[in-house]
């Protein structure tokens, strides 16, 4: 197909595309804010981040038949309505899961009292990125608990431990599961009160998942009550109008940038261009930039603290500035991930 009559709208912040596309459609790039419906009636796919909310307010009425969003997370995409009107929708799962786990690990190595391989963390969530957390963390000498309980009914074993049991023995806790609702695994608010309740051993609490998978008051008051160590947080209740109470007790507190590498960030577009071709039968189009090395099995101590610390300048920076959460996010300087 030449580019008769096709065109795309691609976000403005997702890298590495520009003059990809071109010798094969119309390509507009927009910033979030510009991305209306009388921008895309005309288009027939956009390439799109979680802050371009695609739903019947943005699309009725527009041609388009795809929308490939540069991220793991499709919150943003009203996906039964995009069913129901035909158009195609395809996420990069695994995109950045290195990166979130070289977050993870370098926010224990900066906040831990003691070494690595004396801690238990506790897994809530063991998919793309709870896989790498887990596999780096047995390679550095911890001893791993793992929570999914839709894992451990498909697959079975003895290797899962319920959320109460990582809430009692766990000296780190981390977040890594989807947004969901409703249903028996509905992830709203999962760490609440009752989990809060019944933790222990005082533990490092990351989420580095969704906001709203935290709750945020029961947080505060579990901070206040001193029940949790030190609260890592990437992911925010209504963000980007964070809480301030939240921020000030948070002793890692960034912009959603957890997953924000170079090298994420690559095969977060490269995965986005793959789908968009082969929906409308285009040649395949490959990104400049070197692909990223594969994603080391084992890690060391050394090597996680030396590439990454939180605390250095991205927690500083939102503490500042927190209105400038957009700014921050949008902005940042990607890092390169573990290797």
């Amino acid at each position: 197909m030449d580019n008769g009559g096709l065109k795309i709208i691609v976000e403005s912040k997702v890298p590495y595309l520009r003059g990809l596309l071109e010798p094969h459609a119309t390509v507009e790039y927009l910033d979030p804010d510009n991305i209306t419906p009388h921008a895309v009636a005309d288009a027939d796919a956009m390439i799109v981040r979680t802050r371009t909310r695609c739903d019947a307010r943005l699309l009725e009425g527009s041609r388009c038949s795809f929308v490939a969003t540069a991220t793991i997370g499709t919150d943003h995409i009203d996906l039964p309505w995009c069913v129901s009107r035909g158009i195609t929708v395809a996420n990069a799962p695994g995109c950045n899961a290195p990166a979130v786990a070289q977050y993870v690990l370098g926010s224990v190595a900066a906040l831990a009292t003691r070494p690595m391989h004396e801690l238990c963390i506790g897994i809530v969530g063991v998919g793309h990125v709870g896989r790498i957390v887990e596999r780096w963390a047995r390679s550095l000498g911890m001893r791993v608990m793992l929570c999914d309980p839709p894992r451990s009914r498909a697959e079975g074993g003895t290797q899962w431990s319920s959320l109460d049991e990582i809430a009692s023995e766990a000296h780190v806790i981390s977040f890594h599961t989807p947004l969901t609702t409703d249903g028996t695994d509905a992830t709203l608010h999962m760490a609440g009160e009752h989990f809060f309740s019944k933790l222990r051993q005082h533990p490092i609490v990351i989420n580095a998942a969704r906001g709203p998978v935290v709750d945020t008051p029961a947080l505060i008051a579990a901070i206040d009550r001193g029940l949790t160590g030190a609260a890592v947080i990437d992911c925010w209740e209504g963000e980007p109008l964070i809480s301030r109470e939240l921020l000030e007790r948070a002793t890692v507190a960034t912009p959603h940038i957890a997953g924000y590498s170079r090298q994420g960030k690559w095969r977060a577009s490269q995965m986005s261009l793959d789908a968009l071709t082969t929906h409308f039968g285009l040649p395949p189009v490959a990104l400049a930039e070197t692909a990223p090395a594969p994603v080391p099995d084992a890690v060391t101590a050394a090597a996680v603290a030396a590439s990454y610390n939180p605390l250095e300048a991205d927690t500083p920076a939102l503490k500042a500035c927190p209105e400038n959460f957009e700014w921050l996010r949008n902005n940042y300087h990607l890092r390169d991930e573990l290797h």
